[in-house]
Formats: C-alpha cells, sequence, structure tokens
C-alpha cells in the first residue's frame, strides 16, 4: 500500500462543501483508504490577488493505486467540479494535487512529486503537520522545520 498526501483547494461556488464533497469523491475511488483529513483552512490567494480567499485542506490516503492512475482519477474529481484551467494561480471550483507519493521523487512533463512549491507553503505545510506531525519531504527535509523557516502568512483554521 501506498502511503499518499493530496492536497485539496477551492474559491469558488461554496468551497468548504466543494472540499467536504471532493473528498467524499476520493474515498470512492477503488482501493482508496482515507486514513486521515485536515482541518479546513482560510487562506488568501497567491499570485493573482484579486479573488476570493481560498479553502485548503490535505488528506491522507493509502492505495495500491499507481501515481498515474491517481493523477487520472483525480483531473476526474476536478472536472466533476466544473475545473477549468484558465490562469495560473487564477480562481478554481476545485484543486486537487498529490503532494507527496511515499517517497516517490517524480518529474514527469505531467506530474511532479513532491508537489513543486508545497516546502514554500504555508498552506499545504500546515495542515500536513496537523495530520502527520512526523512528516519529511523528500529533499527538503521535516515540515515542522518548513513551517519554522517560512514567514508568516494570514491562514485561519476554520470550524468545518
Amino acid at each position: 500500500m501506498h502511503k499518499i498526501f493530496i492536497g485539496l483547494g477551492s474559491n469558488l461556488k461554496n468551497p468548504q462543501q466543494k472540499i467536504k464533497s471532493a473528498i467524499q469523491l476520493i474515498q470512492e475511488i477503488d482501493t482508496v483508504n482515507l486514513i486521515s483529513q485536515s482541518s479546513l483552512y482560510e487562506t488568501p490567494p497567491i499570485g493573482f490577488i484579486d479573488q476570493p480567499h481560498f479553502i485548503n485542506a490535505v488528506i491522507e490516503i493509502s492505495s495500491p493505486i499507481n501515481f498515474s492512475d491517481l493523477l487520472v482519477n483525480l483531473l476526474r474529481v476536478e472536472e466533476d467540479f466544473g475545473r477549468i484551467r484558465m490562469q495560473k494561480n487564477g480562481p478554481r471550483t476545485l484543486d486537487l494535487d498529490i503532494l507527496l507519493f511515499d517517497d516517490l521523487v517524480l518529474n514527469s512533463q505531467t506530474l511532479t512529486i513532491p508537489h513543486p512549491r508545497m516546502h514554500e507553503r504555508l498552506f499545504v505545510l500546515i495542515p500536513l503537520l496537523e495530520i502527520s506531525p512526523l512528516l519529511s519531504m523528500p529533499n527538503h527535509g521535516s515540515i515542522s522545520t518548513l513551517i519554522a523557516n517560512l514567514p508568516t502568512q494570514d491562514i485561519k483554521r476554520i470550524d468545518s
């Protein structure tokens, strides 16, 4: 079984509900077992800032599924929520990212694992720390050390 962490984000059309519904759909993928899920976090946008705040979360799953089949399934879930890729860092109905897949380091045309910017983003690292406090990121070190070395960002844990 693979140990996999997935980041979820949304900032359009009831994003809290979208995150919760997306977690349900991910659990329905054949052979996927939900191990844990973080709280929901409200975070300001990065890059393109003229848009609503995001709701973010991280889940841990276990599954024998390979990373390419998982990616296909996650893209299908995004499409089910009306995801259209129009603008980098722009508004989105749902964003699902494979953050970590065991200790795999992969850099292909379609997928990079670990996620290429997760070590810079508290909206990913804080939920990861919540559900897996001893976790380390290949080539970057412990999640807690990464968090300690980043500037403070406006991230609010919200009741889910």
